[in-house]
């Protein structure tokens, strides 16, 4: 492999993250429902680097932990002595000609802003990514020379007044051919107001040496933004979600309030899909044509057939449902739910871990789990399915076109025969046959002269102690 032509990305996210006020590690935050670490993670691996190495501090070995499915090497900064030094801990791991620098608290920048920067690294220069912006402070600023060719990066905190008043920022984010990183690492000096290494001072020194220097600006002012505080977390939150929203509308998804929706994951939509306000939408999430999400609703991991209107206030996690289903309002589909075609959940109904078939409806303030509903079945209002034992999960079988009366109880494992018919308030603990009622009741029984008890009036006794003897 020529690795003049590959390149390797060095993440750095050591830094404690005071201004979070929290315990858990600043790039352990989530934004829509991802690490921002695990953002940038994602956005560097579709770069396709040779390797990627996150430099890491506080909270080791929780970020490490974090890091292990992901894939990437993890690099420990002990202790956090800036940026250059934290780069100083990962470039022994570099085999690659080039190194691209990211950020793990910076979620939103797009791989076609990056992609310019390591090209022009394979090229052999230094690339730097630039923004201008309204208001700089805080970012450490360009200074280029009467031509416009950049001299160097000075922080803000050691700027001067004249310094201060340029608005071309530096973003951080580089790529530099490896060998001239490393000769430049091993100049940089600590001696600024933090008594740190700056991984910018290397823009100094490569203007001295009179290596060739790339900017690119980053088109989007947000692709730039870092979190260091819980509102700087939620203000990026609602950039990407627009963001998202914008990708759907664009794709013909109806959202009745794009600033009312949150995708956590992946959403794939057919035509005409309509969403209401409040939906929240994690892990993998498909919906078919025409399929209605009414508001307040969390889909989780779940596909919903075309034609299926999913009323407000659902729950439907790892579920499956066919087409031109009715579901909820106030239902819930946990983990293995599936609802065959024309199927109707109803409101207050939990589906747990069974198949309910084409056509069936459990409409009212029912539980089903561990089971197998045929076709046709109709569940009346309160009945459950007594799957648990106190130990072991047992298997109930409805079977088609059966009809389970209100308020039944099918005590697991018990099977109902096709067009079986249960009575109101059974409670089922054997086989009902195909095709006959089944009626589990106690008998109801009078007892003549029996008079309700009585509320014993206080009122007396209270006025009787209140007086004085």
């Amino acid at each position: 492999m020529d690795e003049s032509r590959t390149f390797d990305v060095v993440i750095l996210a050591a830094g404690k993250g005071t201004r979070m006020r929290s315990t858990l590690p600043k790039v352990l935050h989530r934004l829509a429902g991802t690490s921002l670490v695990e953002h940038v993670i994602r956005t560097a691996r579709a770069l396709k680097p040779a390797a990627i190495h996150v430099v890491y501090g506080h909270g080791g070995e929780t970020v490490l932990e974090q890091l292990k499915p992901l894939g990437v090497d993890g690099v420990r900064q002990e202790p956090q002595l800036g940026t250059g030094h934290a780069l100083q801990q990962a470039m022994p791991l570099v085999k690659s000609g080039a190194v691209l620098v990211l950020y793990g608290d910076v979620p939103l920048t797009r791989t076609a802003t990056l992609a310019p920067l390591v090209a022009a690294a394979a090229r052999g220069a230094l690339a730097v990514l630039t923004a201008e912006l309204p208001d700089p402070a805080g970012y450490g600023r360009i200074v280029r020379d009467s031509g416009g060719n950049v001299l160097r990066i000075v922080e803000h905190k050691d700027a001067s007044d004249a310094e201060r008043k340029i608005r071309e920022v530096n973003t951080g984010i580089l790529a530099a051919p490896a060998a001239q990183l490393r000769a430049w690492l091993a100049q940089l000096q600590n001696n600024n107001a933090q008594g740190e290494y700056y991984l910018t001072d290397i823009i100094g020194m490569a203007a001295r040496d009179g290596f060739r220097i790339e900017t690119a600006s980053a088109p989007a002012d947000w692709e730039i933004l870092g979190v260091n505080s819980k509102a700087q977390l939620a203000e990026l939150e609602r950039i990407h979600q627009r963001n998202r929203a914008n990708e759907l509308m664009e794709q013909g998804v109806t959202l009745m309030d794009p600033a009312r929706f949150d995708l956590r994951g992946t959403l794939t939509c057919g035509q005409d899909v309509e969403i209401d306000v409040n939906v929240v939408i994690e892990g993998q999430v498909r919906l078919g044509d025409r399929v209605k999400i009414g508001p307040n609703n969390v889909l989780k991991n779940c596909t919903v057939g075309a034609d299926t209107l999913v009323h407000p206030n659902c729950v439907i996690e790892d579920a499956v449902i066919g087409n031109d289903c009715r579901i909820g309002p106030f239902a819930r589909l946990r983990p293995a739910a599936e609802i065959a075609d024309r199927g109707h959940i109803g409101n207050f109904v939990e589906i747990k871990k069974s198949k309910v078939g084409e056509g069936s409806k459990v409409n009212h303030l029912a539980y089903v789990g561990d089971s197998t509903v045929g076709k046709g079945v109709n569940i009346g209002a309160g009945a459950i399915t007594a799957n648990y034992d106190g130990a072991n999960k047992h298997h109930t079988e409805i079977g088609d076109n059966a009809s389970v009366g209100s308020n039944c109880v099918l005590v697991a494992p018990v099977k109902i025969g096709d067009g079986a018919t249960l009575g109101a308030g059974s409670v089922i603990s054997k086989d009902a046959p195909a095709g006959e009622l089944t009626v589990a009741r106690a008998k109801a029984t009078t007892i003549p002269g029996w008079k309700r008890p009585k509320k014993r009036d206080t009122r007396d006794k209270i006025q009787d102690t209140s007086k004085k003897p």
